[in-house]
């Protein structure tokens, strides 16, 4: 026999059809040709991440790699944290099931209801069925190849999750899993270890029996013996037999052929018990069941679904997310529902959503349950089922009838076909489902990576996983047109990089507030280094990077750290810093001689209380909702929100008309229709949209610089939300829908947009803009509007289709700025009593948002430098420590300029608020984002009830964090470098 490992790769020129990553991004939203780039409200559809290239955004480093045009890297903390821990759970409670079929046993979801998952099965047919239970040599190894990718939730967690069983079959996945891309083996050494170890473990064989398998008793046999040999790689092929072939020196055979169509020696052999087949033939029915191959002519990825059925459903951040899948009945006249099998019925389902007050790093199904049945989840627009934050799922679902034929592919489907979905549903019978959330995008291809995990009975009877068992291969498909026959391929690259690996040893700190978060802080370090092209980081900016407790740092954290002897944690973290020997420490500011005033604050706070207290008064995209508790209250009959925004283009027309900027600097309106898959026509708002009385509008404000092709922008989101202290009946309210004051969400950053224009407008007359300014007021981040305005911004950037309305027929095109950088503003004046002084600086996914972050973590340091300075002045020296107003009506009196601290809370970190807002739009689509938020508290009150008023606001933290925002767009318009600094 030859050596492992010396048999020659086949040519390149063997595949010629073989295509890479590169092939992904044919159909990449906003490429000439393919402009569309249609924005969902999450609500309604939480949509596939984008990976890859981003439909604003360029290559993502380090996922794809010219010297590598078939791989794709999996990080360690993916594998250790998602991946490893979730195969183990989902394969251990497959095994629980099959196990139970091999045995004779119920056969739980396998069958479904009326066994029909089973009958006409080729992989268990009647005479292995009948032998059940009776097979006392079986170890029950399988080979379950998992299909599985990247989704997203609605935490703006980026899951790994489970869609059920490989579409391309066991075998496809086995043998893929021993190449490395198209027609590069990887050495057979890889396959005998892999099988030396795995016969060893099951069947009590030591490796000394095996110098050589074919003298061992091992063969192979394709499921066909054309196409199946071709999968091989060339090294396996020695063992390879024939249906014709002798089988009586043979012990253990390799087969993935359904067993009604095994040879008949083989069969008789294995049933009296002298052949191990490998997998277990009963492991197989998954691709073998004519239910489900008949729902694939219509859904190409049905055969995924039957192996997830298996599985419970989980949502956890540790693990793999799985969806929920079942059977539902709706009562009709012919369906009689004793005769379905109640174990395989699932009516009720546990909805979330990103308003949930429970943080990222806990698991919403155990915390928060709101159960409600699915047909009312999927379908329903009434008022009391849909309560202040849900909306129809069904674009997240799958449904098939009782016949296995395609009632509705909710991803992919059109608003027609979900009315006929939803009359045909609630017309009643027994339906299959399961809920999706799109695979991950790269271009125009949702990609799945096809994983097997090998499970098997130990000698002691318990459910035992290999170690290291072949790691399959990855497909892409076109999205919404899958052929599984002819995908996209690509192979797995398991990262292993030392610096990686030393930072996920589960080192513990007395200072830990969820899990894994002392080694969640290392990754977020290299993180960054990489993102910032591998430099050292400022020491200051490192400190910001890590969730520790207030006042701790980096030296005190590394004490606590329990460091091996080489010290190799330390080295690893003072590795990252950058020396502080040469500090220039920051440049000078740009805006603070502005903002730092007592006019400034008071200009602020009156701003706040008239947008917040004044006229305006029903501020929610959905106003007036038409039912008669909300039209029973006092104020609820008109929308004050096309009013306010009318206010806000006035005020920044007076501000360029002031600095003589007009003609130059513009504001006016981005109007657009809002459109939704489902109707709400109790939203007054949306009703008054599909009758064209009234639009929905983004105000836009451009300041130009030199470079009038390239703009950073300052955001907010004029509309308030619902207060739920109102609404919700168990906290003693009416039910009615009536729009927050808004003082913090959002009028805190509306008021600093206002105050910014004629600081920036001063700074364009002076020429120190090198690039375009744009305030951005967003309308519809609330609930029911969700993100709305954002959505619709990001839309028009990817089309190249944004053009500012001055009125009349004025128009200016704009699609040719690219945007650089946006500062999105959320709440950013309430200082938390519980751990004060810190704000957010959470940037979105990429380097560039990182380098935003950096700017803002520059100009935080420079207010917290110059403060000291100006808290010297006598007004400000004596004055008494900040206080909110005792009724917000007076304004609170000067205090000393706070210091504060923003928390860089990267895109994974736990603490991040960006899932919360409109930067999770900016930074799905590509456009680099920043979030400024105070320290925000998820059960604090005036939050998103009557509470958001002034008596809420701290003038003097609101100010600050304000003045920082403005500094750090000016920062960026003005091209200030970054400049290293380990102080502040």
């Amino acid at each position: 026999m030859t050596p492992p490992g010396d048999i020659p790769n086949p040519p390149r020129s063997a595949f010629p059809e073989a295509r890479g990553w590169r092939f992904l991004f044919e159909d990449q939203p906003g490429k000439a040709g393919n402009p569309s780039y249609p924005l969902p409200a999450y609500s309604e559809f939480m949509p596939a991440p984008r990976l890859g290239r981003l439909p604003y955004g360029e290559l993502e480093s380090p996922l794809f790699s010219n010297s590598d045009p078939f791989g794709w890297p999996i990080p360690e903390v993916d594998e250790q944290y998602q991946l490893k821990p979730g195969l183990e759970r989902i394969s251990r409670q497959v095994m629980a099931h099959l196990l139970r079929l091999g045995r004779g046993e119920s056969d739980s979801h396998i069958g479904e209801h009326n066994h029909q998952n089973l009958t006409g099965n080729p992989y268990w047919p009647p005479e292995l069925a009948s032998r059940a239970g009776s097979l006392a040599h079986e170890r029950y190894v399988c080979f379950l190849p998992f299909s599985l990718s990247p989704t997203q939730d609605d935490k703006g967690r980026l899951l790994w999750t489970l869609f059920g069983g490989s579409e391309q079959g066991p075998e496809t996945v086995f043998w893929k899993g021993f190449f490395s891309s198209p027609g590069e083996e990887l050495p057979a050494g890889r396959f005998f270890n892999f099988l030396s170890q795995l016969l060893s473990e099951v069947y009590g064989e030591s490796p000394a029996h095996f110098p050589d398998l074919l003298e061992g008793g091992f063969r192979i046999l394709p499921s066909d013996q054309e196409s199946g040999e071709g999968l091989l790689p060339s090294w396996a092929r020695q063992f390879l037999i024939h249906d014709d072939s002798p089988l009586d020196d043979i012990r253990y055979l390799l087969t993935f052929r359904p067993f009604a169509r095994l040879p008949g020696s083989a069969k008789e052999r294995y049933l009296a018990g002298a052949l191990h087949l490998l997998p277990f033939p009963g492991s197989l029915v998954f691709w073998g069941m004519p239910t489900y191959s008949r729902l694939g002519k219509q859904l190409p990825l049905a055969g995924q679904i039957p192996l997830l059925r298996l599985v419970s459903r989980y949502g956890g951040p540790d693990g793999l997310r799985v969806p929920q899948s079942g059977w539902m009945h709706e009562p009709h006249p012919d369906l009689d529902p004793s005769q379905v099998r109640a174990e395989v019925l699932q009516h009720d389902y546990v909805r979330s959503h990103r308003w949930d007050r429970l943080q990222r790093f806990e698991d919403e199904l155990s915390i928060n349950p709101r159960i409600e049945k699915i047909a009312k989840v999927l379908f329903s627009t009434d008022l009391q089922v849909m309560g202040l934050y849900d909306k129809p799922m069904a674009r997240n679902c799958q449904l098939w009838t009782k016949d296995f034929e395609l009632l509705l592919d909710g991803p992919n489907a059109t608003r027609e076909e979900l009315k006929k979905a939803e009359a045909i549903l609630l017309a009643g019978g027994l339906f299959g489902y399961r809920f999706v959330f799109p695979a991950a995008r790269v271009g125009g291809h949702e990609v799945y990576w096809h994983r097997p995990v090998v499970t098997y009975l130990s000698a002691s009877g318990e459910v035992s996983l290999h170690p290291n068992p072949p790691l399959g291969y990855l497909t892409a498909y076109a999205v919404g047109a899958a052929d599984i026959r002819q995908p996209i391929e690509l192979w797995p690259r398991l990262l292993d990089r030392p610096a990686y690996r030393s930072a996920l040893a589960e080192y513990h700190s007395p200072h830990e507030r969820y899990r894994h978060q002392t080694c969640l802080n290392l990754v977020s370090l290299l993180d960054a280094r990489q993102d910032l092209g591998g430099d050292p980081l400022p020491a200051s900016f490192a400190r910001a990077l890590l969730r520790l407790p207030k006042g701790l740092g980096l030296e005190e954290w590394l004490t606590f750290l329990p460091d091996p002897t080489d010290g190799s944690i330390g080295a690893l973290v003072r590795s990252i810093l950058a020396k502080a020997e040469g500090d220039p420490g920051p440049a000078a500011s740009f805006t603070y001689p502005a903002t730092a005033t007592r006019a400034f604050e008071l200009a602020y706070w009156n701003d706040i209380q008239k947008l917040a207290e004044g006229e305006y008064r029903n501020k929610d995209n959905a106003d007036c909702v038409q039912d008669d508790i909300s039209l029973s209250q006092e104020t609820c009959q008109v929308r004050d929100l096309d009013r306010l925004g009318d206010y806000l283009i006035s005020r920044h027309r007076q501000s360029i008309q002031k600095a003589e900027m007009e003609g130059k600097a513009f504001c006016g309106e981005l109007p657009f229709q809002w459109k939704t898959d489902f109707d709400f026509p109790l939203f007054g708002g949306w009703k008054s949209n599909q009758e064209n009385r009234l639009h929905e509008r983004n105000i836009l404000v451009v300041i130009p610089g030199k470079n009038r092709r390239e703009a950073v922008v300052l955001a907010d989101h004029y509309d308030t939300a619902y207060m739920e202290d109102l609404y919700d009946r168990s906290r003693g309210g009416s039910g009615a829908r009536r729009s927050a004051a808004g003082a913090d969400d959002d009028y805190s950053a509306t008021a600093t947009l206002l105050q910014a224009a004629p600081i920036y407008l001063q700074l364009a007359r002076e020429g120190r803009l090198e690039r375009d300014i744009w305030l951005l007021h967003l309308t519809g981040e609330e609930f029911p509007a969700d993100c709305l305005g954002a959505r619709h911004f990001c839309q028009r950037l990817v089309e190249k289709g944004l053009q500012l309305d001055l009125g009349g027929s004025t128009k200016i095109e704009l699609s040719d700025t690219r945007v650089i950088g946006v500062y999105v503003m959320d709440m950013i004046a309430h200082n938390r009593d519980d751990d004060r002084d810190i704000f957010q600086i959470s940037p979105g996914r990429g380097a560039r948002s990182l380098r935003l972050a950096l700017h803002a973590h520059q100009a935080n340091l420079l207010w917290n430098t110059l403060s000291r300075q100006w808290n010297e002045a006598p007004e400000r020296k004596s004055a008494p420590p900040a206080r909110r107003s005792p009724d917000g009506i007076q304004v609170p009196p000067m205090a000393p300029y706070p210091s504060l601290f923003g928390e860089v809370r990267t895109k994974d970190d736990p603490l991040s608020s960006l899932y919360n807002t409109d930067g999770q739009i900016f930074s799905d689509t590509g456009v680099p984002v920043v979030l400024f938020m105070e320290n925000y508290d998820i059960n604090r009150s005036g939050y998103h009830d009557s509470r958001d008023n002034m008596e809420n606001i701290d003038l003097d933290y609101g100010a600050a964090l304000a003045a920082i925002a403005i500094e750090s767009c000016a920062r960026v318009a003005a091209d200030a470098p970054i400049t290293p600094n380990s102080k502040g």
